[in-house]
């Protein structure tokens, strides 16, 4: 999970959803739905290449991922776009995979992405990688809902933890806030004569607070 948060880190970029939506137009019809899937629903890149065609539930429009070591199991719900763009791409009989490797998705990516950049004269599109598309849905839903457990269900966090590294670096228009956690009563009191707001408490015990920046 380290890795995770390191990877997202680096990963500054706050792209338009246009830049997005543009990048997966330009790529062919598989690699387009992967794209896609990663931006609905912001699995990691591993994660996506481990579905086979039996985790996808076409008539009650979920996908049931299979998580990475130290991440929580889920099914989300996938949209009508994504649903036929999955129906249309072909299907490996032998393995059951819907994607190919990893290898082998990073590197023809990594070399598209720096054509399509060129055609479209937009560098930053450079900056894209698979784990953006990861910050970018993270960025989405707690800018929508402010509710931080909500966010953790979706990318499969154990840790509380891990997803307020997401909500700190995440840099919003409006509505800001600086979250913080206590442990203890100690702490907490700490963060309240601070100016802190109490927020909730997480299942782990963890108490969350925040404060208008």
């Amino acid at each position: 999970m380290r890795q995770d948060i390191s990877a997202f880190q680096s990963c500054r970029l706050s792209p338009l959803e246009s830049e997005i939506d543009q990048l997966i137009a330009c790529f062919g019809s598989k690699m387009a739905t992967l794209l896609q899937l990663l931006k609905e629903t912001g699995i990691r890149l591993g994660e996506a290449v481990r579905i086979k065609w039996q985790d996808i539930d076409f008539q009650s429009g979920v996908i049931r991922i299979t998580p990475e070591k130290g991440s929580n199991p889920r099914v989300l719900k996938l949209s009508g776009k994504l649903l036929q763009m999955l129906n249309n791409i072909r299907r490996n009989a032998e393995t059951g995979n819907v994607f190919p490797s990893k290898s082998c998705i990073e590197a023809y990516y990594y070399r598209k992405r720096k054509q399509i950049a060129a055609k479209l004269c937009n560098p930053r599109l450079l900056q894209i990688s698979f784990h953006t598309f990861r910050h970018w849905k993270a960025t989405m839903e707690y800018a929508k809902t402010k509710d931080i457990l909500h966010v953790m269900k979706i990318l499969g966090h154990k840790s509380i933890q891990n997803t307020l590294v997401y909500t700190q670096l995440i840099d919003f228009k409006s509505d800001e806030y600086v979250c913080k956690t206590a442990e203890n009563a100690r702490e907490a009191s700490k963060l309240v004569e601070g100016g802190f707001e109490y927020v909730c408490t997480t299942p782990e015990g963890i108490m969350l607070f925040r404060k208008r920046k």
